[in-house]
């Protein structure tokens, strides 16, 4: 049976200004650009006053090729149309909702925000123009004196060849796509034939289906080519048909490292293993990554959000504001609100009313939006580099103090989700690098003797012990602990072995060396 009640309850609910608020402060400078001009596009009430002074400009320049008898006519014209847009103003008025919101007392430069100080210039990131590695690959093809056959085969065996410079797909694979897209019949063998030819374009290695067939590939080059037999003695094609023996009847012992093994099979002394080795070392495993697209580099561009730099031995922090519009509410739109008729029987000018309303008032918001967002990331990180002041002055990574987002958050006064968006994908530029924002924050560690530090500094310990070991004998993840124990570090074994994980560090038969 269906009831019906009344009742009362409390929810929090989150305002457009304060989701707004949240998504800007998850923005990284590098894109906060892009978001406002996003904005600018959607509300015509907001406008970035440079586009505004330009548009003055031009009309200053417009105007001095006016003619004295057209341009007095124009005088005339405007002054009759200032004298109407007055005696509107005079006789019209506002509803009272428009009323209270176009009589506000606030200055009007509270709803206009600069991003840019006298002494800030445009930055721009140049654009290389370069071809594609398949651009490349198509060029030394026309080289080729080959028939219309082989070369449709070149082509599809060209279309696909990843970025890395491999061929994934089989031969009859090939010979299947040729059959459906060109309606050409050939066998395996002839794939075959031509992928031979495609695998001595430049550089050497392309056309592999696999590491091991790349690498002999690029060492075959290497013994064969005019240019070892002139600049390498005898004793270096040696090492060079040596590595190319490993290669191809030793890989998987060489891969991991089973020098004992190869010693033992090859009848070797362990500094012409050494040496063959070396020769492997230097050849490309991703030959076709030379040709990488320019996107992998722009990923590798960063663009710090914060700026800090060391005067009369005291810090100080910026925000980077490079780029960014500089905003304010458009005044045509506080005109065209302030000339409205409030006729209640007119229908379609209290909805235009309302709509610019509505504009006025997203624009506003926007634009405090920005200077919260400005205010909270200022706070935050004014924050972490008190917290971590003798890091930022020195760069001693030993130096950094255990930090939580809680730490950060109890300080400023702010909730941990607002220290953790801002903490979000950030940079800082200090006199020791750009520097991820996240990584100040890191858990603590007990010494021996009861004192907390921070799992940043046992890393750095960490890396400095390996980086300083033997590596014909490296060190275990079991000698590690005991070393850092020694030290006075209270660590575990799976600790130890978690941390090197995270700092990209293999285990120790994989770090062992010749």
């Amino acid at each position: 049976m269906l009831k019906q009640n009344l009742s009362q309850k409390q929810i929090q609910k989150l305002s457009p200004q304060q989701i707004q608020l949240m998504k800007l402060l998850q923005v990284p400078t590098v894109m906060l650009e892009q978001r406002i001009q996003e904005e600018l596009e959607a509300n015509p009430a907001l406008e970035d006053s440079q586009d505004d002074l330009n548009k003055e400009e031009e009309e200053i320049q417009t105007d001095d090729f006016i003619e004295d008898d057209a341009y007095g006519a124009d005088k005339n014209e405007k002054d009759d149309d200032i004298n109407e847009e007055a005696e509107r103003q005079e006789d019209n008025s506002l509803e009272d909702y428009l009323e209270d919101y176009m009589n506000d007392d606030e200055p009007s430069y509270k709803y206009e925000i600069n991003n840019h100080s006298l002494d800030d210039e445009e930055k721009t990131i140049p654009v290389a123009i370069e071809s594609s590695f398949h651009e490349h690959m198509e060029r030394q093809l026309g080289l080729l004196s080959l028939e219309e056959e082989e070369e449709k085969i070149a082509q599809q065996i060209i279309g696909s060849i990843d970025e890395d410079g491999y061929l994934r797909r089989e031969p009859i694979a090939i010979t299947d796509d040729l059959a459906f897209a060109h309606n050409l019949i050939v066998s395996e063998e002839e794939v075959l034939t031509v992928l031979k030819k495609v695998q001595t374009f430049e550089p050497a290695g392309i056309g592999a289906q696999d590491l091991q067939e790349c690498l002999m590939l690029q060492l075959e080059r290497k013994i064969l080519s005019q240019d070892v037999t002139e600049n390498y003695s005898q004793e270096d094609i040696k090492y060079l048909q040596l590595a190319h023996t490993i290669i191809e009847k030793y890989f998987e012992e060489f891969s991991k490292k089973h020098y004992n093994k190869l010693l033992r099979q090859l009848s070797l002394f362990r500094d012409d293993l050494r040496l063959a080795t070396e020769e492997i070392l230097k050849l490309n495993p991703k030959p076709g990554a030379v040709y990488a697209p320019s996107s992998s580099l722009k990923k590798q561009y960063i663009v710090p959000d914060f700026i800090i730099e060391t005067k009369n031995g005291e810090l100080e922090l910026s925000l980077n504001n490079r780029n960014a519009p500089e905003l304010r509410v458009n005044n045509q739109y506080k005109e065209m609100l302030s000339a409205y008729s409030a006729d209640k029987k007119n229908k379609k000018q209290r909805e235009a009313a309302m709509f610019v309303k509505q504009k006025i008032d997203a624009a506003r918001w926007f634009i405090d939006a920005i200077k919260q967002r400005q205010n909270t990331m200022m706070k935050t990180m004014y924050t972490i580099m008190q917290y971590q002041y003798d890091f930022f002055l020195t760069g001693d990574e030993k130096r950094l103090r255990p930090m939580i987002l809680k730490d950060i958050a109890e300080i400023t006064g702010l909730d941990i989700s607002t220290v953790s968006r801002v903490a979000n994908s950030k940079y800082v530029q200090t006199e020791f690098g750009t520097k991820r924002l996240k990584d100040f924050f890191s858990e603590s560690l007990q010494t021996t003797s009861g004192e907390e530090v921070s799992t940043r500094e046992v890393k750095k310990i960490l890396t400095e012990i390996i980086f300083t070991e033997n590596k014909r004998k490296p060190f275990s993840d079991e000698k590690l602990k005991n070393m850092l124990q020694a030290k006075g570090y209270n660590i575990a074994r799976r600790t130890v072995a978690k941390y090197r994980e995270q700092l990209g560090i293999p285990v120790a038969r994989l770090r062992k060396e010749i």
